[in-house]
């Protein structure tokens, strides 16, 4: 078939891109560079989807039977009016639109499933709230013309490509012979989904008929705490894990981030909890979990290829020596 990748050029992306290779269809991504360093053979369409006009006339042109939408401006946001324009100039060849939500679509909270209700219109956290429209938009489009939308969401995603400073912050202080500040202890639950599964899905949702219209949760289903996430990074690693545990007050007099410079748990990682049941998944698209020390071993392998980044630990050091 012929596919779309909006945004394929990273982790997620790149990773649909070589399945869909693999099964031997021709492959496009849209990104802003004139230039990509995939396979060869992959179609490279430069544009910013926030420029409107110049996505719609691209969609138009290309006329893809299948376009995953994987793009989100993280400085800017991507609210929902980017996706409803892409959506709809997609064309009467489409057969598939496979959207990236995510977890936080549906707001904190724990064991949530698909039929469960998505955050509300105008919620304070932009990327909430522009996940949570975009999914709207696209199941309203569905109801209302048969528009072949499929949503997945995935929690925090961890693998090999790692864009954000997650697995590799903590595997970086192990190594560094450093405690891991546990924000209260980390007792507070977790949930990741492995890269692998979640490409997995996203191809197998072009594949199966029944995923249309339906929206998928996809991530590993062992019980998991901020703390046992570690444990579990340190034992991949063959390193025993030392703690100290911080209060959220502290840190946050501190100036603790989520991200930034004075990051004390990896990036975003310190939100309210946030879970999901992944039943559907596996039974209407045949994809099953990866157990996770499985994953977490292709992650560590990737990471250990990689240069060592400088780290500056001065603010752990405050938070520690307060504690």
């Amino acid at each position: 078939m012929r596919t779309l990748v909006i945004g394929g050029t990273q982790f997620m992306g790149r990773t649909i891109v070589e399945r869909l290779l693999a099964r031997g269809h021709d492959v496009a991504v849209v990104h802003r560079r004139d230039h990509h360093d995939l396979a060869p053979e992959v179609r490279n369409l430069q544009a910013d989807r926030a420029d409107l006009a110049a996505i719609s006339d691209l969609l138009k042109r290309e006329r893809a039977d299948v376009v995953f939408d994987l793009a989100y401006d993280w400085e800017k946001g991507t609210p929902a009016s980017q996706v409803e324009v892409a959506a709809r100039s997609c064309g009467d060849r489409l057969q598939r639109y496979v959207f990236m939500s995510s977890i936080a679509a549906y707001g904190p909270g724990l064991a949530h499933r698909e039929s469960d209700p998505l955050a509300p219109e105008g919620v304070p956290n932009p990327y909430v709230d522009h996940k949570a429209s975009a999914e709207r938009a696209l199941f309203r489009m569905h109801e209302a013309s048969g528009f072949p939308v499929v949503t997945f969401r995935p929690p925090y995603v961890h693998g090999p490509r790692q864009p954000f400073d997650r697995e590799q912050f903590f595997w970086d202080r192990l190594r560094d012979g450093r405690a891991i500040v546990l924000p209260d202890g980390g007792d507070a639950p977790t949930q990741w989904a492995y890269v692998e599964d979640v490409a997995e899905a996203c191809v197998r949702a072009i594949e199966v008929p029944d995923a249309v219209g339906q929206a998928f949760n996809v991530a590993h289903v062992e019980p998991m705490t901020q703390r046992t996430f570690v444990e579990a990074l340190a034992g991949i690693a063959g390193i025993e894990p030392t703690f100290v545990s911080v209060s959220r007050r502290a840190i946050a007099a501190a100036g603790g981030q989520l991200v930034g410079d004075r990051l004390y748990f990896g990036e975003y990682l310190d939100i309210p909890p946030h879970s999901e049941v992944v039943e559907k998944a596996p039974r209407v698209l045949g994809v099953h979990p990866t157990p996770f020390a499985t994953a977490l071993r292709a992650g560590f392998a990737w990471y250990l290829a990689q240069p060592r980044r400088t780290r500056d630990y001065t603010f752990e050091d405050r938070l520690i020596a307060q504690a």
